[in-house]
């Protein structure tokens, strides 16, 4: 079992380049018109993706019964480019054969998540992930619920079982740590 103690982080509370994976919960097209915040969560894990991919952070994107729900958002597609994709029909991802090896793979002890639905998917995903050892980072201003009562108890819930709750910019730019670099000048166009 991976154990995230294994790994040493400068400070356990900041997000860093060499430790993280950018994972995107579900941000599927048919998702689009049940979810208040669906366009703002996009937005913003675009803005994730753009970090990420400028920093050398690998993307890893789940999607939940593409028969169903269809594939991942077209634009946000169009962006995130080389990810890696996974399917899957457990609403929580760790379930599925093959995906903690999958996350083993990568050996990184933060897992940086994203997507929808906050109370389901993502929530089972960031427990089971918490329950190996992972140190999970809920980006709040890039995930939904068709409730928003039902996102903000997701949330504590996830608080309580020690998931570092935060936004997109506080980890942009925990994993970009200096200003006055030319990687710096690139995440201000993406934040901005």
């Amino acid at each position: 079992m991976f154990r995230s103690r294994m790994f040493t982080l400068p400070h356990s509370f900041n997000a860093h380049t060499m430790q993280s994976l950018l994972l995107v919960v579900d941000i599927q097209d048919k998702l689009s018109p049940a979810m208040p915040r669906y366009e703002q969560v996009k937005q913003v894990t675009v803005q994730l993706v753009k970090a990420a991919q400028l920093l050398h952070i690998p993307i890893l994107v789940t999607e939940q019964y593409k028969q169903g729900l269809g594939e991942t958002d077209q634009q946000l597609k169009a962006q995130i480019g080389q990810a890696e994709f996974f399917d899957k029909t457990h609403f929580s991802a760790c379930k599925e054969d093959g995906f903690l090896e999958l996350i083993a793979s990568y050996k990184r002890p933060q897992i940086i998540v994203v997507g929808m639905e906050a109370h389901v998917c993502v929530l089972q995903t960031c427990l089971d992930l918490l329950a190996q050892g992972y140190q999970v980072f809920l980006v709040m201003d890039a995930v939904s619920s068709r409730n928003d009562l039902h996102r903000d108890l997701a949330i504590a819930q996830l608080r309580q079982a020690g998931a570092v709750i935060s936004c997109a910019e506080s980890v942009i730019f925990q994993w970009t740590e200096v200003a006055a670099t030319p990687v710096f000048k690139e995440i201000l166009k993406i934040v901005k």
